[in-house]
């Protein structure tokens, strides 16, 4: 099962086991129990520590095998064969199960020890899924930290019955105690936080008692992240709030279009990004979402409040909003499932992985017919779908349109699904007018029919476009005095990480600036 390579490098992190470890297989006759057999006997090969039993009459899912200490409860099962992106996880259960410290911060684990109740996770993954990873690993250190905490990953191909049965139709999906308890990325805070009911006002009383900021940043994207760090050279205290570092970014698979990096992918990116920001004396405080904005006084004689929507209250001299933007999704079955599996939204970013590709463009605005010119150039073939009779787009860019000849336009189109098995194979639309269903069959859609900035909580406060973005000058500066605003969340042209960055850059220099003729004297 394990080639010699794999298994020189899984000896090496299992040398780091110091307490006997059992592994219990359920197993029956089937051909992926023979494969499992195979994989368990590999691994436990590499360790006199571990142990493996094996099973065929329990009332356990065939395959499955579970993970803990020697005479102990074992709280983590595996239903399925842990491969893929799933064999980190298998690695970090051996080691956490046998005393291996996570690397996770002290009052977090004191937090997971204190959970009251009983709580039976099922995650329901696939192995070529690469957001699934982080939430089995979390919820396995949950389990293994907790006595009142189990969790059970498993391969929904290997469990099409159970996967049928619940209608799971993307992956990550987690049910608690038979229900479904959330789908999607998800991090080790943002479980916590939904499981303990205590976390929110205990979190909000330590944010209340913070000392003003200098600069405070909301939104921990590449805006975000690059204010926070130019800021924080200043030598002022900074500070960051954002509802997930990363934002939209976490997302994205690939990203070839970063001066000077060649390729990567989004949550590399991100954790670049991290660990760049941990360089300077940055307050970080994740997994809070903005619930509106109190302009400090003209005169700085009252300091901007941030208030948050678990009640804490932030105050500072001057405020950053780089809270970006979400793409506009068409809310159709298979969208959320083929997410990053042919179902895209940033032409700029995944376009060139569909070279020769058939795909479709959803969406006739500006930005829709754009994407279908820059695609043409790239993919084998451009279908156009237009919700309305006409294209909205400005009458030079659909004269461009109609001069491609591998783009094809299809007017009074509603799309009704996107198909596929373990990628985007289809697209399901219906003719407006007839009511009549059609299908193409293509490997990518790229949903252009707008973006929503994340500025909700700024009405009445600052100017906003129709569109709902931050009306900035050429400095950053927001409609009101000490109030700056970068990246996607603003009037800026293109929305691109490069020029968030950029744009996160200016407003620290601007808001310092602010800091410095705010405070001289008369």
């Amino acid at each position: 099962m394990l080639d010699a390579n794999i298994k020189t490098q899984l000896k090496a992190y299992l040398e780091r086991v110091t307490q006997p470890i059992e592994i219990v297989a359920s197993l029956d006759d089937g051909e992926k129990s023979r494969e499992m057999q195979e994989l368990l006997k590999d691994v436990a090969e590499q360790s006199n520590l571990i142990t493996l039993i094996e099973r065929r009459d329990d009332d356990e899912r065939k395959p499955s095998f579970s993970v803990g200490p020697r005479g102990g409860e074992a709280r983590v099962r595996f239903a399925g064969l842990p491969m893929g992106h799933e064999f980190t996880s298998l690695i970090l259960a051996l080691l956490q199960s046998a005393g291996y410290p996570p690397k996770v911060e002290a009052d977090v684990i004191e937090q997971i020890k204190a959970l009251e109740g009983e709580f039976d996770f099922e995650t329901y993954i696939s192995l070529s899924c690469h957001n699934c990873p982080d939430v089995v690993q979390a919820l396995n250190l949950l389990a293994i930290l907790n006595p009142n905490i189990r969790h059970t990953m498993i391969d929904g191909a290997l469990f099409q019955d159970e996967v049928e049965k619940r209608q799971i139709m993307a992956v990550p999906t987690v049910y608690l105690n038979g229900q479904e308890f959330g789908a999607g990325r998800m991090e080790l805070g943002e479980i916590l936080a939904k499981i303990d009911t205590g976390a929110a006002a205990r979190e909000a009383k330590k944010l209340s008692a913070k000392a003003p900021f200098d600069v405070l940043i909301v939104g921990g994207g590449p805006a975000g992240a690059a204010a926070a760090i130019y800021a924080a050279r200043k030598g002022i205290r900074t500070g960051i709030v954002a509802e997930r570092f990363g934002g939209q970014v976490m997302d994205t698979l690939a990203i070839e279009n970063f001066i000077s990096v060649k390729e990567t992918e989004g949550p590399k990116l991100v954790m670049a990004l991290e660990e760049h920001v941990k360089q300077y004396e940055v307050d970080v405080m994740n997994l809070q979402r903005a619930a509106r904005l109190v302009p400090g006084s003209a005169d700085g004689g009252t300091l901007a409040e941030v208030q948050l929507e678990n009640g804490a209250a932030l105050q500072a001299k001057t405020v950053i909003v780089a809270t970006g933007a979400r793409w506009r999704e068409m809310n159709v079955p298979g969208e959320q499932e083929f997410r990053g599996k042919g179902v895209a939204y940033c032409p700029h970013c995944d376009g060139p992985l569909f070279k020769g590709k058939r795909v479709a463009v959803i969406g006739g605005g500006n930005s829709g017919v754009e994407a279908a010119i820059d695609l043409a150039g790239i993919v084998g073939h451009v279908t156009l779908l237009e919700f309305a009779d006409e294209l909205r787009a400005d009458a030079v860019l659909q004269k461009k349109l109609y001069s491609l000849s591998n783009v094809k336009v299809v007017k009074s189109a509603q799309t009704t699904e996107v198909t596929g098995a373990d990628k985007v194979n289809g697209l399901v639309y219906k003719d407006r007018a007839s009511g009549e269903p059609h299908r193409i069959e293509l490997e990518g859609v790229f949903v252009q029919i707008g973006l929503l900035p994340n500025t909700d909580f700024l009405k009445g406060t600052v100017e906003l476009s129709r569109f709902g973005e931050i009306v900035v000058d050429a400095k950053g500066q927001t409609s009101v005095p000490g109030v700056f605003a970068a990246g996607d969340c603003t009037t800026v042209p293109y929305k691109q990480i490069i020029i968030a960055m950029g744009e996160g850059s200016k407003a620290a220099l601007s808001a310092f600036d602010h800091l410095i003729r705010s405070s001289a004297p008369a």
